[in-house]
Parts: C-alpha cells; structure tokens; sequence
C-alpha cells in the first residue's frame, strides 16, 4: 500500500457539502482506505483575486492504485461532483482535488507530475498538510513545517480554521 496525499479545495456552490461528498468518494475508491483528514480552512483565492474564498482540506489515502490511476480516479470523482474543466486556470471552481504526493515519488508524465510542482509553494496546501505530516518530505525541496516557515507571512495571512465544520466519514 502506498500513502497518497490529496489536496481538496472548493468556493462555488456548497464547498462544505462538496469536500463531503468528495470524501465519501475518495473512501469509496477500490483498493483504498481513508486514512486521515485535515481540519478544513478558509483561504484567499490564488491567481485570480476576484472570486469567493476556498474551502480547503489534505487527505491521506492508503491504496494500491498505481499514481496515473488515482490521478484519473480523482478527475473522475471532480466531474461527478460538478467540476467543469473550461480552461481557466486558478478560477472558481466547484471541486479541486490535487493529487499532491505519493509514497515520495518523483514522477514527470505528460498527465501527472509528483510531488505536485507548487505544492512547496502553496500554503492552503501546506497548512493543512501540516495539521497530518508536518515531518513529511517534499522530495527536492525539504519538509512541510520546512516550508511553512520559509513562506512569506503574506500567504499565511489569508488561512483562517473553519472549526465549525467536522468531517463525518
């Protein structure tokens, strides 16, 4: 079994409903367990300023799908949940899931790059990842609490907890 780690991220529609659902989904893939969820945070749009705040969350998969088909298996659940993939890039959208690392691979596909190649630079991604792994190695660039403190105070600023929600999966 390998340990996948899956960025979650929504702002259109119900993002709490959406990241939900997307964990029953990510649950019910074949040859894979649920192992853990971040708490969810609230976080500034990146790219284009001029939409709603994220819901953003990290989940830890144990499976045995090879990389390209958890990757495909995750665009799968994004369409099913209303993710129209219209070319424009950092917008709102309904549902992002991010396939960010496995088992430490570097992977450089025409489909799939591992460790997702601003993973190191993203801290609606790293503060969550943090919460589960903050030990865990970001292959050529150093560990998430590494990255964390390297971040320019400006990005942190724009995360704030949504405590009121509670993952039932």
């Amino acid at each position: 079994m390998s340990l996948a780690w899956i960025g979650l991220g929504a702002n259109l529609g119900r993002p709490e409903q959406t990241l939900q659902q997307a964990l029953i989904a990510l649950q019910a893939l074949p040859q894979t367990r649920l192992a853990a969820v971040s708490p969810a945070y609230w976080t500034a749009p990146w790219g284009q300023l001029d939409q709603p705040e994220f819901l953003n969350a990290v989940a830890c998969l144990q499976t045995e799908l090879a990389p390209l088909d958890l990757l495909r298996a995750l665009l799968a659940i994004e369409s099913g949940l209303g993710r129209k993939r219209d070319g424009e890039r950092w917008g709102p959208r309904e549902l992002d899931l991010d396939l960010l690392l496995v088992d430490g691979q570097e992977i450089e596909e025409p489909e799939l790059t591992l460790p997702h190649p601003r993973l190191h630079q993203r801290a609606f991604v790293l503060v969550p990842l943090a919460d589960l792994a903050p030990e865990l190695d970001i292959p050529g660039h150093g560990t998430v609490a590494e990255l964390l403190e390297c971040l320019p105070g400006e990005e942190l600023d724009g995360i704030r907890p949504a405590p009121a929600l509670r993952w039932s999966v």
